[in-house]
């Protein structure tokens, strides 16, 4: 008879780092290793849902939804810096407030500049790190970014444009483009319905514009986060959508460069391949983080 681990029950906690409702989630002993959960854009924790279930028995997890996303507090865009600095500090005061000294870190879109700002500045800290369309690179820019980088340059003329990326349609392509046809039934039509919703809130669009206008600084930071790589050596397990169309396959290619010992896994994807492939990544994961932190 085949014996199956039980689901781990997934636990949901709110605190207060700075002023601001910071929401969580938790699975797992927190006696055993620890993985933060980094999500990114228009998600929330709730991206790592399954997840959390699949690696809570041997693992502990802590999935945060940043200020502005999910259920945390969502002060409006003039009350509240929102920046990539100011949601790196908000996390650190968290992993702070719930005594994790040593985690590793699952990074995704988004929780790429938070969790290699962590990394860079606190190795002594980063067990592992996941990356899952988790950019540190250049090449991993694709023409999705084109509007984005002008509109860096330029907020007023292409504001219009880069709005049309909080409708519906944009937020259904973020989880359905580069999925193959026989994975799109694995795909619940619940992620992008729960997304636009939290998007919809009032004042929660400017929150997105005034960090699509923020993200250009991430990149002034890839030279730290680099040369963290090279330094530090960390063990990376690169589980990457191939077709993601928003951070494409050569961003995950680039990590090599610096860290040749990397796992490189490039699923048959799209961005949000936890949706489409998540058991296969829970099992990467979990052979990965055995080896690397027993």
């Amino acid at each position: 008879m085949t014996t199956h681990a039980t689901p781990a029950v997934v636990r949901h906690h709110t605190v207060e780092i700075d002023g601001q409702k910071v929401f969580y989630r938790e699975a797992g002993d927190p006696a055993n290793p620890t993985l933060v959960l980094l999500h990114g854009f228009p998600s929330s924790s709730s991206m790592f849902r399954n997840l959390m279930r699949d690696l809570g028995d041997e693992y502990h997890l802590v999935a945060p939804d940043h200020v502005g996303f999910g259920q945390s507090a969502m002060p409006a865009v003039d009350a509240f810096p929102y920046s990539f600095d100011k949601l790196t500090e908000v996390t650190l005061a968290l992993l702070d407030t719930l005594g994790l000294d040593r985690f590793a870190l699952y990074i995704q879109d988004y929780g790429a500049p938070i969790g290699l700002r962590i990394a860079a500045a606190h190795p002594e800290r980063v067990t592992a790190i996941v990356s899952q369309s988790g950019n540190a690179y250049l090449e991993g820019f694709t023409p999705f970014w084109d509007i984005l980088f002008a509109h860096a340059k330029d907020r007023e003329t292409h504001e219009p444009e880069v709005r049309k990326l909080f409708e519906p349609e944009a937020t259904h392509w973020q989880y359905t483009h580069g999925v193959p046809a026989d994975r799109l039934d694995r795909v619940a039509p619940d992620t992008w319905t729960l997304d636009q919703a939290y998007l919809d809130r009032p004042g929660n669009r400017e929150i997105q514009l005034q960090l699509f206008w923020d993200y250009q600084f991430n990149l002034d930071g890839y030279p730290a986060f680099q040369e963290y790589f090279r330094t530090h050596q960390p063990p990376v397990l690169l589980a990457w959508g191939e077709h993601d169309e928003i951070f494409g396959p050569d961003g995950a290619r680039a990590y090599l460069r610096d860290l040749p010992d990397a796992e490189l896994h490039l699923l048959d994807a799209g961005h949000f391949a936890l949706e489409s492939h998540g058991p296969e990544i829970a099992a990467l994961i979990r052979d990965f983080l055995t080896r690397q932190l027993s």
